[in-house]
């Protein structure tokens, strides 16, 4: 099948679907975009690199909270 006839076929089915169904399948629609956003987002490995390095000078800072802290912490959301 086509793009066009996929989109044909969406455009024909879409008038017999009810406000709500046309909201739930706008929501789908939007996610599926927000996806393709996200996983186009790639970084380049001296940025990874970077980001790393970073995030273990926290740690070696002492600038992190424990799994048992964010339990705790958890609870009392």
């Amino acid at each position: 099948m086509t793009a066009k006839s996929l989109d044909a076929e969406i455009n024909r089915f879409l008038p017999l679907l009810g406000m709500d169904e046309k909201k739930s399948l706008l929501s789908v629609i939007k996610s599926f975009i927000s996806l393709k956003k996200v996983e186009s987002q790639h970084i380049s490995i001296e940025q990874y690199n970077k980001e790393i390095d970073e995030a273990l000078a926290q740690i070696k800072a002492g600038n992190y909270i424990t799994h048992e802290e964010l339990v705790k912490e958890m609870e009392q959301w």
